[in-house]
């Protein structure tokens, strides 16, 4: 008897801003209210079809969180440049695709602290605001800076990581909520203590501009009702069907008593939820 309530190609969980943060996951055509089945068990049936997010077809290997080999190879959004912006070559011309960097990279970004797994610095669109802070987990955060570009917020964060750290502890963040921080204290600190830094990448970079930021600190809470005290991660190449009550859900992972899964790694891979 098939009893699955959605079946498709699963993409990255939707969010919204509420309290708690509720979740939906594109499973198909559905869109799955899953923050709504906290409490309850949940099965995903991996069937081993797997599709590229981008061209559709086949493939028996994922790349980049959802995309075949040959899309990874040639697509913007795969370039090493996401990962680490500052090594932007847009101005060099070899772009793989300058339309998608002019509405994508070239575009007002935000460089911010996140209290996920302790304190930590980033970059975002400034229209992934606060999408971006939720799908890492971030019980806290706050704006520092706007500036124009990716690769201008990516050479702010390369200077700051030798203060701040520019990772999360995904086990970490999925333990617990970490102690709450004085974040409007951190920011102001830190932005005084990047004067000179900031007028060293201007000196090196004539058209680099940043405007400070003022922004209230956000706080976030996540549809969690049972921490894991030993995070076990699941993997549905290996484990097709994963089983659990779910405890919550916070960043891009299903808090189940079986363990967790990280939904946005699976983006491309056909799943039965039931």
């Amino acid at each position: 008897m098939n009893d699955a309530v959605a079946t498709g190609a699963l993409r990255k969980m939707r969010v919204a801003a509420t309290d708690p943060v509720s979740y939906r996951m594109p499973v198909g055509e559905i869109l799955f209210g899953i923050s709504e089945r906290v409490g309850s068990p949940v099965t995903l049936e991996f069937t081993g079809v797997i599709s590229c997010i981008a061209c559709g077809r086949r493939t028996r290997r994922s790349f980049s969180q959802g995309y075949c080999y040959p899309c990874f190879r040639s697509l913007a959004e795969c370039d090493m440049c996401i990962m680490k912006p500052e090594e932007c070559h847009y101005w060099e011309g070899t772009c793989r695709d300058a339309d998608w960097a002019n509405s994508h990279c070239m575009q007002d970004h935000v460089v911010y602290l996140a209290n996920s797994s302790g304190i930590k610095v980033g970059i975002t669109r400034i229209n992934q605001i606060p999408t971006r802070w939720i799908d890492q987990g971030a019980s806290q955060a706050i704006a520092m800076f706007r500036v124009r570009n990716r690769y201008h917020s990516g050479l702010i964060e390369v200077a700051l990581k030798g203060r701040v750290s520019d990772r999360t502890d995904w086990r970490k963040m999925l333990r617990g909520t970490p102690e709450v921080l004085d974040m409007s204290a951190l920011r102001d600190s830190l932005v005084a203590d990047s004067a000179d830094m900031l007028a060293a990448i201007r000196e090196q970079h004539g058209d680099f501009a940043w405007e400070e930021l003022d922004d209230a600190p956000v706080s976030l809470n996540y549809p969690v009702t049972r921490y894991p005290e030993t995070v076990k991660s699941l993997n549905a190449d290996r484990t097709p069907e994963i089983s659990g009550v779910l405890h919550g859900i916070k960043g891009q992972y299903l808090i189940l008593d079986s363990g967790v899964i990280n939904i946005r790694k699976y983006a491309g891979y056909e799943v039965k939820v039931r």
